[in-house]
């Protein structure tokens, strides 16, 4: 079967529903033209949900948030690490599974039945432009799966912060990829970090 796209969708601006097109175009360093998720250090520039999920969900594509379905992947392909990459030659890098949430709850039973069908997030490695039934080939295991615990993910990305640089915790929660709560978890990460040698004297808070 054919590995290809059935629907493609974009959120502007906060509150709004998601916008249902038939094109997008993929901006490298930085996400969906014009997408309210786009940003240069997000792990989570985009999210892409198998229609054969949808399917088995009962729900209607769109309902999870998400701005790509794909049909004819498996699961031993959908996973992340993967590279898709899209006719054109735009590509994009799966990071992680997308974490069920209160804003999808009211769609499924219980949140252990949309486990592992939520979708996976990720962030284009390859500018250009994708459509509706266009055609896609994957590459598992292209790239290290990026941690699905967030502390995880914390230590991973300040190692890696320059020799006299500094990030603050804003910056921190962008790219790990949480939202706006983990602000209060950052102080938590940083004790349980402060006998490490990670270089814990390179964030502010701010």
């Amino acid at each position: 079967m054919a590995l290809s796209i059935t629907h493609l969708f974009t959120k502007v601006k906060p509150g709004s529903a998601m916008v249902e097109l038939k094109t997008l175009s993929l901006k490298l360093g930085h996400g969906i033209a014009e997408d309210i998720n786009a940003d240069p250090i997000s792990p989570r520039q985009i999210l892409i949900v198998r229609y054969e999920d949808i399917l088995d969900l009962s729900i209607q594509p769109g309902q999870l948030r998400e701005n790509i379905v794909v049909t004819g992947i498996g699961f031993d392909k959908f996973i992340p690490g993967s590279l898709l990459t899209f006719e054109n030659g735009a590509a994009i890098r799966l990071t992680f599974y997308c974490e069920p949430c209160k804003r999808i709850a009211h769609l499924v039973e219980s949140f252990k039945s949309i486990k592992g069908k939520r979708g996976i997030l990720g962030v284009v490695t390859k500018s250009g432009q994708i459509q509706v039934g266009g055609k896609f080939q994957v590459q598992a295991h292209k790239f290290p799966a990026l941690p699905e615990n967030p502390y995880e993910r914390f230590l991973g990305f300040i190692i890696k912060i320059p020799i006299g640089k500094v990030v603050t915790y804003k910056q921190i929660i962008k790219a790990i990829g949480v939202d706006n709560s983990y602000l209060r978890a950052i102080p938590t990460y940083l004790k349980k970090t402060s006998a490490t040698n990670y270089p814990i004297h390179r964030i502010l808070d701010s």
